[in-house]
């Protein structure tokens, strides 16, 4: 299901949510222009649980470096269809959670929940060396939000049907 639009309109601006659907899109431009150097980037700015809790790796890495990418993560993508079905749920959903948490509230929460979903996969995948990247986390915190503030609004959605010979 590919969520369309809502029946909430918003009031208000949703300042934040722009802010955020912006500045993800700029950083995944500016990824798109590193090149050879995209590797290093994505090492450096996603979340890398060995990076915490591997002892061998952990001393190679600041106390900034280990723990500046459990915001950093959360503005990188990986593919152009990553961050269009992320700004799209985040654009859908988003603008009726700030209305009612207010933006300083909602910049908080969105934070929040880039960083639980962060600490979760970080218990999961303990030893991983592998850089996660991503708004879903703090998208999902978004989306249950909306889903808990507004259990009877109507999400207008696309069920795409697949014939598979």
């Amino acid at each position: 299901m590919i969520p369309i639009r809502d029946a909430n309109p918003s009031s208000r601006t949703p300042v934040i949510n722009y802010f955020v659907i912006l500045s993800c899109t700029l950083t995944f431009f500016y990824e798109l222009t590193l090149g050879e150097s995209l590797n290093y980037f994505l090492l450096h700015y996603g979340l890398v649980p060995g990076r915490l809790l591997r002892p061998e790796m952990a001393v190679h890495f600041s106390v900034h470096e280990r723990f500046l990418p459990f915001f950093t993560y959360m503005f990188l993508h990986g593919g152009l269809w990553h961050l269009i079905g992320n700004m799209w749920s985040l654009y859908i959903f988003g603008d009726n959670v700030e209305e009612r948490l207010g933006p300083v509230r909602y910049a908080a929460f969105y934070l929040l929940s880039g960083v639980l979903s962060g600490l979760a996969h970080l218990l999961i995948y303990r030893t991983s060396n592998i850089p996660t990247i991503g708004a879903s986390g703090a998208i999902a915190g978004v989306m249950g939000a909306y889903f808990l503030l507004y259990p009877r609004s109507r999400v207008l959605t696309l069920v795409p049907i697949l014939f598979i010979p």
